[in-house]
């Protein structure tokens, strides 16, 4: 297998100082990343008590937009910042614009101020994924790096998965204001814990300022971020605007590109994208990301509608595909730090993945619980193998000097694919359904908007013709999922990059 020159230049990967002790650098990392991400999914369950509250229920979309788009659009801002200021020195103002804003959340009265509020969330929450991740490479040698990204991917799926639990208890037992309230203790312990991270001393990048990639960047962002939550509507009359504004987020891409190739300190490194390990690693988080998010935003409408299982038995029939996702990461990221190989695990764990998706496509309907629950838990630790080996790859290719680029690049990427791998999913789904049964589409579309609850009585003869065709859409839908952890499986195999 060929390996990258990376491997022998990096100057921790030979004489390697003796890793710091797990409980003096892992809390510190994870803590941030835990706020950033439970963030992120904590909302959903409180929407509701929002849109009560505030009485705009068309706009509590929202808040949870603004907080991705603002996130997403800081990763690369902050990945620069940190090669140039150091990590350490910029957590701390993240974490700090992080609680202020989480206080503000909480004062807010009216869905504009609050998504104004979330908007610096979101700025304060895409620091803290990409500096952890940064900051992971920073104060850990190369080969040990795997385990260390094993345990991040883990915590990244727990926060996934106690975000809405969390947010459903705290809403009726504290007020919606608490989901944001409950940031600001964990926030100021995270603070405290980031002091006991090495300071880091060496060669820093030079910053020079780009403010038109800046606003470049974040016309981008906003215009397809935008234009894919529309999709998600699942409504025809949203796809005219969501065209114009794919259409707005390519000019501005294009334009960017320009921009970043002639900027003297560009804020998206092109020079360093066109290094294949990284671009490989980019567009193999974005193939994981549109396939996770996918799944597990419509695996619950599946079990609910086709399966007819109720919302707690969905929420029990999930756990078994995140705590295999937790064990691959953790399996993953020990085996790499033992044996240096890298994409070996993604090649075989993607397309075992793939193969379990397809089975999943075509012949769910005749699994019975105990099998579905055994391919969830495999299909979770298919997942695994992939999330930990992509930042490893990437920090090793880039080298010390670059470890916040290279983060913020596998941050962007996965965000980006799963919001296009989100929305690619339901329109296949809507549009399957709505040449096969306008009616079914009708049904689907209310329960993508509004839950199991929004949609309306129906005969049994009715609903039984609706299950049948939601559950062929679903076909084509997991078929689709499979597609691109297929595309994720290729560009594994042909990655420039096999050990560290």
């Amino acid at each position: 297998m060929p390996h990258g020159p990376e491997q022998t230049k990096h100057p921790a990967a030979a004489g390697s100082p003796k890793p710091p002790a797990f409980l003096s650098v892992f809390p510190s990392i994870m803590l941030p990343m835990f706020l950033a991400v439970v963030d992120q999914t904590i909302v959903a369950t409180a929407l509701p008590a929002i849109a009560a509250a505030t009485g705009e229920l068309e706009r509590t979309s929202w808040v949870v937009v603004s907080y991705l788009i603002a996130a997403t659009i800081a990763a690369p801002i902050y990945g620069r910042l940190g090669d140039s200021f150091g990590r350490r020195r910029v957590m701390y103002f993240a974490l700090a614009l992080f609680i202020v804003a989480s206080i503000l959340c909480a004062m807010t009265s009216s869905i504009l101020l609050l998504t104004g509020a979330r908007i610096l969330q979101g700025l304060g929450g895409g620091g803290l994924m990409t500096l952890s991740q940064a900051l992971i490479g920073e104060a850990i040698p190369p080969r040990e790096r795997a385990r260390y990204q094993g345990y991040l991917a883990a915590v990244a799926v727990c926060a996934n998965t106690f975000g809405p639990v969390a947010g459903g208890y705290l809403t009726e037992h504290f007020g919606w204001q608490s989901i944001f309230l409950v940031n600001v203790p964990i926030g100021l312990v995270a603070l405290v814990l980031t002091t006991r991270l090495p300071a880091h001393k060496g060669p820093q990048l030079p910053w020079r300022a780009d403010p038109g990639g800046v606003v470049l960047f974040t016309i981008f962002v906003a215009t397809t971020l935008l234009a894919l939550e529309q999709v998600q509507h699942a409504n025809l009359s949203a796809l005219p605007l969501g065209a114009a504004l794919f259409a707005a987020g390519v000019i501005a891409v294009l334009l960017l590109i320009r921009q970043e190739s002639r900027a003297p300190s560009p804020l998206i490194p092109l020079q360093l994208l066109k290094q294949s390990a990284i671009w490989h690693s980019d567009a193999l988080a974005a193939c994981h990301g549109a396939a996770l998010v996918a799944l597990v935003t419509f695996l619950p409408v599946y079990l609910e509608v086709v399966r007819g299982a109720t919302p707690s038995e969905t929420g029990l029939l999930l756990v078994p595909l995140t705590v295999g996702i937790g064990v691959g990461s953790l399996t993953t990221g020990r085996l790499v730090s033992r044996t240096g190989r890298t994409t070996i695990y993604p090649i075989f764990g993607l397309a075992l993945l793939t193969a379990s998706l397809v089975v999943l496509a075509l012949w769910s309907s005749h699994l019975g619980t105990v099998a579905f629950v055994g391919l969830m838990l495999l299909n979770g630790l298919f997942m695994g193998t992939v999330m930990g080996v992509v930042q490893v790859t990437v920090q090793s290719a880039a080298g010390p000097l670059r470890l916040g680029e290279a983060a913020a690049s596998v941050q962007f990427s996965r965000s980006i694919g799963a919001a296009f791998g989100t929305a690619l999913v339901g329109t296949v789904l809507f549009a399957y359904l709505s040449l096969k049964n306008p009616e079914a589409a009708r049904v689907f579309a209310l329960m993508v908007e509004g839950g199991m609850h929004a949609v309306p009585a129906l005969s049994l003869d009715q609903r039984t013709m609706v299950q049948a065709d939601i559950a062929e859409a679903f076909r084509a839908a997991f078929l689709l999922i499979a597609g691109f952890t297929a595309g994720g499986f290729f560009l594994a195999l042909t990655h420039p990059l096999r050990r560290i």
